[in-house]
């Protein structure tokens, strides 16, 4: 702390009063040492939850995918030496579980299917009226797929009108 005694004149003093600063870089210091470790860990980690779970009631409108990735040589699940989903692979999407889709087939693939569902209905407004009759998507990702090939999948279907997102999860063994 500077105190200015006695002296000439009456000018003010210039100094900067440093404790306060000191003190706010102190507590900005442990914050983030605290901070940076928890914000770097890495998904990589990550695996699909296995839950106890309950028989749905499935509707046969509900539209199923599943989400991979090509394997180490490029290999899509179906093919012939498929040695499982690898992180870097290319994203795969499988309407229905069994067809191969883009990201744009996956868009128009679900918008006609959501629309012809629809219109069955008698319309928006019909639909509406009963709300469990409305189409969900049940997404089947692997454990090794990439959060981007899911978003992607998730995306396109919440842009094509479907308003309910689900995933499916391997259950619990009752035995083990």
């Amino acid at each position: 702390m500077a105190i200015s005694m006695g002296g000439g004149g009456e000018t003010p003093m210039s100094d900067i009063n440093t404790t306060p600063l000191v003190d706010v870089m102190l507590v900005l210091l442990i914050i983030f040492l605290i901070a940076v470790p928890v914000a770097i860990q890495t998904i990589e980690k990550l695996e699909i939850p296995i839950l106890e779970s309950q028989e749905s009631k499935d509707k046969v409108e509900n539209l199923l995918l599943t989400v991979s990735t090509s394997d180490a040589a490029g290999r899509s699940a179906g093919e012939p030496g498929f040695e499982g989903a690898a992180r870097n692979g290319e994203c795969r999407v499988y309407f229905n579980n069994t067809t191969p889709v883009t990201s744009e087939e996956l868009y128009d693939q679900a918008f006609e299917r959501l629309d012809t569902i629809v219109q069955r209905a008698g319309g928006p407004e019909a639909i509406m009226e009963n709300p469990e009759d409305i189409p969900q998507v049940h997404i089947r990702g692997d454990v090794n797929a990439p959060w981007s090939c899911v978003a992607g999948a998730i995306y396109n279907v919440q842009s094509a009108g479907y308003p309910t997102v689900g995933f499916i999860s391997n259950p619990v063994d009752p035995n083990g």
